[in-house]
């Protein structure tokens, strides 16, 4: 098994989608050993969901990338070649022998979750409704790894572009014999998405959620609204946003779902299994908010984004500690180290769908929904009033009775609340081909903690809404057509 699991391991690291059938046939088998039972029965495959490689994901690119990300010296001059790279809006991002860490765990999940799709409705021992149930899950899941990896390699999805904007391969088959993978457009990722989704919410047995782990009804119908969002379907969204919040505590449910009230005690760092806000676990590791992080930090816009009672501040999930400098910031502004876990969940999330449906209200007109929605997220992370102080957590009335200055309010406070988690890539992709919006300008800042100036300045390249396919790839994928 030696032999066969370093051959597999090369190939799972080195030739991304263009081999993942062979790759992750190999890596399964390692998980699976030869001289084991193959799955065969319908409880055999309901057991491959709980693998942890369909949790834990591997890459944090996407959230360096983020506008609301600042670097600092000296530790800037220090950093290594991916996250300097990374950060300056560079296609290359990785050296000639170096794995595109955020395909590995992915692409395993990609082949199990095929091979349970495939397989489960000829295996033994189950109803057929049982069979369609994981078969929905899986196909769910499937969905999630496309969204995934579609926002790094393909463009935000144009309705105009799509059906020729390249993305990656269309892989739907656990096929070792397959050797030949064409780039799918991102309309075809997008209809795969959709289509696998919509199956989910039909065939999986719980509405409500009974493991954060595995899909329900509810979760699938919030990812599908998410990606609705990211194809500028706000009317489509809507209703499947109503429909995942109402229905978290439906039939089948067995774990609470509720947002974390700051104003009686701060979470700390829950694992995703077991976070009160998620409705689907999905995690990775983030480099740039790890504890130990002293090179990316808030930049002062974002840090500024926050009013100094917001609660979020006083728990160190974002932005706790202000930058030892002496010398004054830009505009007198602070911006703030990153300290907090290393792991980020980014699944399905409550506040999320309610940061959404908001956002959402807004865009159709329904001001007062909107604003109680973002309120209901705030009342739990701002303090309420007291004595003759206003309550933090309200709207500001100007803002409220106004349908723009209300959307970049919300926007803000997606900011505020998933700051450098990664969630800022996926809403600068969609706000980049947004009709509201004209077309963005962003940039990268190093700061001196000493002097507090800015040392350098990184202008965001529209050709970075896509990720390049790493060297090792293109070297061993003849043919391979390479984003620009």
């Amino acid at each position: 098994m030696k032999s066969i699991y370093k051959y597999t391991r090369n190939l799972l690291l080195s030739i991304l989608l263009l081999s993942t059938v062979v790759s992750c046939k190999k890596s399964f088998l390692e998980i699976v050993p030869k001289g084991r039972i193959i799955a065969s029965k319908t409880t055999e495959y309901d057991l491959m969901l709980n693998n942890l490689d369909l949790i834990n994901s591997n890459g944090d690119n996407h959230v360096v990338l983020g506008d609301e990300i600042a670097a600092v010296e000296p530790a800037w001059t220090a950093a290594g070649y991916r996250d300097r790279q990374i950060f300056k809006y560079e296609g290359d991002i990785y050296t000639q022998d170096e794995d595109a860490e955020e395909t590995l765990a992915p692409l395993r999940a990609l082949y199990i979750y095929n091979k349970i799709i495939n397989e489960v409705m000829a295996s033994s021992g189950g109803t057929e409704a049982a069979q369609k149930s994981i078969r929905g899950e899986a196909m769910a899941g499937r969905a999630w790894t496309y969204f995934f990896l579609v926002n790094y390699f393909g463009k935000p999805y144009n309705a105009a572009t799509s059906a020729t904007d390249l993305a990656l391969p269309l892989i739907i088959a656990a096929d070792v014999t397959e050797t030949k993978f064409e780039r799918a457009t991102v309309q075809q990722i997008y209809d795969l998405i959709i289509s696998d989704l919509n199956t989910a919410i039909s065939d999986v047995t719980n509405t409500g959620v009974v493991f954060r782990g595995r899909i329900s009804k509810a979760a699938a119908k919030g990812l599908l609204a998410k990606v609705y969002m990211s194809m500028g379907k706000h009317a489509e969204a809507l209703p499947l946003l109503n429909q995942s919040i109402a229905e978290i505590a439906g039939p089948g449910a067995a774990v609470s779902v509720a947002l974390y009230n700051y104003n009686t005690a701060l979470p700390g760092f829950p694992t995703t299994v077991n976070d009160t806000e998620n409705l689907y676990s999905k995690s990775l590791a983030n480099s740039a908010s790890a504890s130990s992080n002293r090179l990316f930090y808030l930049t002062p816009e974002a840090a500024a984004l926050y009013d100094p009672a917001d609660l979020r501040l006083a728990q160190t999930y974002y932005a706790t500690q202000a930058t030892p400098v002496t010398a004054a910031i830009p505009a007198g502004k602070l911006i703030r180290r990153i300290v907090t876990s290393n792991v980020t969940h980014f699944g399905v999330r409550l506040a999320d769908l309610y940061l959404m449906r908001a956002e959402v209200k807004a865009r159709l007109e329904d001001l007062p929904g909107a604003v109680a929605d973002v309120e209901f997220l705030r009342k739990n992370r701002l303090p309420n009033a007291v004595g003759a102080t206003a309550a933090k957590w309200a709207v500001p009335a100007q803002i409220a009775t106004s349908k723009m200055p209300l959307i970049q309010f919300i926007l803000q406070e997606r900011i505020r609340e998933f700051a450098a988690q990664g969630y800022r890539w996926y809403d600068m992709r969609r706000l980049s081909v947004d009709p509201l919006f004209e077309a963005p300008t962003y940039t990268h800042k190093v700061y001196n903690t000493v002097t507090g100036l800015v040392t350098e300045t990184y202008a965001f390249k529209p050709e970075r809404w896509v990720f390049k396919f790493s060297p090792k790839i293109m070297g061993e994928n003849a043919g391979l057509v390479n984003n620009p």
